[in-house]
């Protein structure tokens, strides 16, 4: 059997595959309106009840004729109605008769094409309006097709898709008002340290002001999920066990930020081992390398480093895929993209370094990271404004200006 803690700490990608390979969907649905659906998880396929738009539709302004083969420059007709979008003209229309007709409106039984507004001119005698076509108007018929956007019994969703705006709007237009949803996984989130006070709070001596809690849980929001509970406590192994077993009894995962590494006040990687079981500690990564994974009792556990960058770095690369598959969507790990350094960059070979970098496009349209200030994992602004997490191997040394490499993209889908 492998050894489950690397002196070095496992690489990143084993990491992920052992985490994912731990985490079981969560069971059971609720039945959401539509309106409260969006980042979550359908739970089961979305068939369109009815043909949409389920009618032949006009596709812009002009006017509807009977002709089957398309008319020449000189052609005329009689206007004898409209159709417009919910008011259809209701009679069927004959050759040498024309409606006026707007965008979406439906057309009648008889009309073949629609002629656009801008080739026609309307002229009124004491009879009636006639229309003359001033151009040609070419073979397209300006329909929009009964079933265009689905025909009754389409499959307009799969289950497990995470529900964006689009595929919201695109139910809508469907007919569907209600969706069954996935469960999302209750976040309970562990913070520890004894130097720890609210900020806005006055400092002691050595004391610094929590970050981390509201880093991860604006992270986490970020993301599409939310923290149930949360609890601050100091490197007191009674009172942490006690916060690890209410945590783990009133969620489905628990978070702890701190007190992960081997120092004397380090305390959740033995409660870990106590309350439930360490599958693996350390990554082979920078920042990142005091990472606890494992189960408290039967709630996967995720022990992240105490440093707050290196705290959202590993959960957006362990923590957030975790979280997808409890959901019982499919993993969509942040996109990839190769860039090159606008300017030289220092650092020691030794361990995959993932870089905080803002994303740049030179004059001939090239992509170039910027990397400023210290990258330092306590240092919260080397996240400000961050575009990129680049990806240096562990052999590299200092990098000069034009490097290139890959680079994930910190920017979630809009549709």
């Amino acid at each position: 059997m492998a050894e489950p803690f690397p002196r070095e700490g496992l690489p990143l990608e084993e990491a992920r595959r052992r985490v994912l390979a731990a985490i079981t969907p969560l069971q059971g649905a609720e039945r959401l309106p539509l309106g409260l659906c969006l980042g979550r998880v359908s739970a089961e396929p979305v068939l369109a009840p009815e043909a949409v738009p389920g009618f032949r539709a006009s596709i812009m302004d002009g006017y509807a004729i009977a002709d089957t083969e398309a008319p020449g420059a000189g052609c005329r007709w009689r206007l004898v109605g409209r159709s417009s979008p919910g008011a259809p003209y209701g009679a069927e229309l004959s050759e040498g008769e024309a409606i006026r007709i707007l965008t979406g409106a439906p057309l009648p039984e008889g009309a073949r094409r629609v002629l656009p507004q801008e080739l026609v001119a309307v002229a009124s005698d004491p009879a009636a309006d006639s229309l003359l076509l001033t151009g040609e108007a070419g073979p397209n018929p300006w329909i929009r097709a009964p079933e265009e956007e689905a025909a009754a019994g389409d499959e307009l969703l799969p289950a497990g898709v995470r529900l964006g705006p689009a595929a919201l709007g695109r139910l809508a237009s469907c007919g569907v008002a209600t969706l069954l949803v996935s469960p999302q996984p209750r976040v309970g989130l562990l913070i520890s340290g004894d130097e720890l006070v609210a900020a806005g709070a006055a400092r002691g001596p050595g004391q610094i002001w929590e970050s981390n809690g509201t880093l991860l849980r604006a992270l986490l929001e970020r993301l599409g999920y939310g923290v149930s509970e949360q609890r601050v406590v100091a490197d007191d192994p009674h009172a942490l066990r006690r916060a690890l077993l209410e945590l783990a009894s009133g969620c489905d995962v628990v978070v702890s930020t701190g007190g992960v590494s081997a120092g004397d006040s380090d305390w959740i990687r033995p409660l870990l081992a106590e309350l439930g079981e360490v599958g693996f500690w350390k990554l082979f990564l920078k920042p990142g390398r005091p990472f606890a994974f494992g189960r408290l009792g039967m709630r996967p556990f995720f022990g992240l480093p105490g440093n707050p960058v290196a705290a959202a770095v590993t959960a957006l690369q362990l923590l957030w895929p975790a979280l997808q598959q409890l959901e019982g969507g499919d993993v969509v790990p942040l996109p990839r993209l190769k860039v090159r350094l606008a300017s030289a960059l220092k650092r020691g070979a030794g361990r995959p370094e993932l870089a905080r970098a803002q994303l740049a496009v030179d004059s001939d349209g090239a992509l170039l990271a910027q990397v400023e200030g210290s990258q330092a994992s306590s240092r919260i602004g080397s996240l400000q404004g961050a575009d990129l997490l680049l990806e240096i191997p562990a052999e590299m040394g200092g990098l000069e200006a034009g490097a290139e490499l890959w680079a994930q993209l910190l920017r979630l889908p809009l549709l």
